[in-house]
C-alpha cells in the first residue's frame, strides 16, 4: 500500500479558499487519517484486512470532541491511531458502530487540537450541486465534486440505504472522507467506489451516508457503543442480483445462513413469505420478520428444485469482536 503522502489530486480538482464562502483551512484540519490494526482471527479480517487505512472528521457532541468515520475501518480494532493536520499521532478507541447506517465513533485518547466540523441535513442537496470531499493531508487530499444522483443503495452484506449520495469524480482514497456542502459543513461520511450510470455513460464515483442518519442514534451511540433498538436478523450471507433473481453469492461460515443449509449458488425467491425480485426487498422482506434472533423462513430454487428453509436469524454484532476496555 502506498503512504498517503505519496499521492496528491491534480491541482485543477483541488478546493481553493478564494472559490469558497467558508474557511476552508479551517475544514481541511477537521480530517484526520486513521490506521486500525485487527486481529487475524477476527471475523471480519478475512474480507476487510487486518491493517485498515482511511480518514476521519471531528465532530463535537456530548461536550466533547470525537471522531466521526465509515464503521468497516474500526470493526474488531484492537489498536487505532489518528494523525492530525499537523501530523501528529494520536491513540484512540473505537468508541461505537452501527451496521444500519455504516458510521463508526473513535474517541481519542489525547488531545487533537483540531476544530471540530459543524453538521448540516442533507435533504437540502439537489442533484448537480457543487460538493467537497476532503481526505486527510490537506488540499492536495481533497477534491471539488458535484452530486450526481442521491438513491437507495443496497449493499451484498446485508446493507440498505434508502437515500445514499454519490459524487464525482470519485476521490482514490475513500473511506470515512467528509462531505461537505458550500457553507462548509458535514453533510456525509464517504463509504463506496461505485460505478453510476447517468445519461447511457458509466463512470467511478463515491457513495456517501448522509450525516442525517447519525441524529437519531447519536446519543445511543455515546451511551451505549450501538443504537438503542433491537438489532435486525442477520443471516451471514453474500447476495447479488441477477435477472430480477436474488442470487447466493457467498456465506459467511457458521453464520445462519451457513447452519441452516444454503449454498453460494441458491436462487432466493422469496423470504419472510414475500417474493422478493432485488436486495433492497430481499432484505426488508428478512427484517419485517421481527428482530435478531427471529427464524426467517426463505424460499430457494436450488438445481431446478424448490426448497424450504427455516433460518435462524442471530444479531451481526454478536460474531464481532469486542474492543478491549479502556
Amino acid at each position: 500500500m502506498a503512504k498517503v503522502k505519496d499521492w496528491a489530486l491534480p491541482e485543477q480538482l483541488r478546493p481553493r479558499p478564494e472559490d469558497v464562502a467558508f474557511d476552508l483551512d479551517s475544514v481541511l484540519r477537521t480530517v484526520v487519517m486513521l490506521r486500525a490494526e485487527i486481529p487475524e482471527d477476527a471475523f471480519t479480517a478475512g474480507v476487510l484486512g487486518t491493517e485498515r487505512v482511511g480518514h476521519g472528521v471531528v465532530i463535537h457532541a456530548d461536550g466533547r470532541d470525537i471522531v466521526l468515520t465509515i464503521g468497516y475501518l474500526i470493526t474488531e480494532a484492537s489498536s487505532i491511531w489518528l494523525t492530525t493536520h499537523d501530523g501528529r499521532a494520536v491513540e484512540a478507541y473505537p468508541l461505537a458502530y452501527d451496521a444500519i447506517t455504516g458510521f463508526g465513533l473513535v474517541l481519542p485518547l489525547g488531545a487533537l487540537d483540531c476544530p471540530s466540523l459543524a453538521r448540516r441535513s442533507a435533504g437540502a442537496l439537489s442533484v448537480g450541486d457543487r460538493v467537497f470531499v476532503i481526505g486527510h493531508g490537506g488540499a492536495a487530499h481533497s477534491l471539488v465534486a458535484r452530486l450526481i444522483a442521491r438513491r437507495e443503495f443496497a449493499g451484498y452484506w446485508e446493507y440498505l440505504l434508502d437515500d445514499a449520495l454519490f459524487t464525482a469524480p470519485p476521490h482514490p482514497l475513500w473511506g470515512g472522507t467528509a462531505l461537505i456542502d458550500d457553507s462548509g459543513r458535514l453533510v456525509g461520511v464517504g463509504s463506496l467506489l461505485t460505478q453510476e450510470a447517468v445519461s447511457a455513460e458509466t463512470f467511478d464515483a463515491n457513495m456517501f451516508v448522509p450525516i442525517d442518519l447519525l441524529e437519531p442514534i447519536l446519543p445511543d451511540l455515546l451511551r451505549l457503543g450501538r443504537p438503542g433498538q433491537p438489532p435486525r436478523p442477520w443471516l451471514g450471507l453474500y447476495a447479488a442480483e441477477q435477472d430480477e433473481h436474488i442470487v447466493i453469492a457467498g456465506l459467511s461460515r457458521d453464520a445462519p445462513a451457513h447452519r441452516a443449509g444454503l449454498q453460494p449458488g441458491d436462487v432466493v425467491v422469496a423470504a419472510g413469505g414475500r417474493a422478493v425480485d432485488s436486495l433492497a426487498s430481499f432484505y426488508r422482506a428478512v427484517w419485517s420478520v421481527g428482530a435478531a434472533g427471529c427464524t426467517v423462513p426463505l424460499s430457494v430454487v436450488r438445481g431446478g428444485d424448490a426448497l424450504l428453509f427455516e433460518v435462524r436469524s442471530a444479531s451481526r454484532e454478536d460474531f464481532l469482536q469486542k474492543p478491549r476496555a479502556h
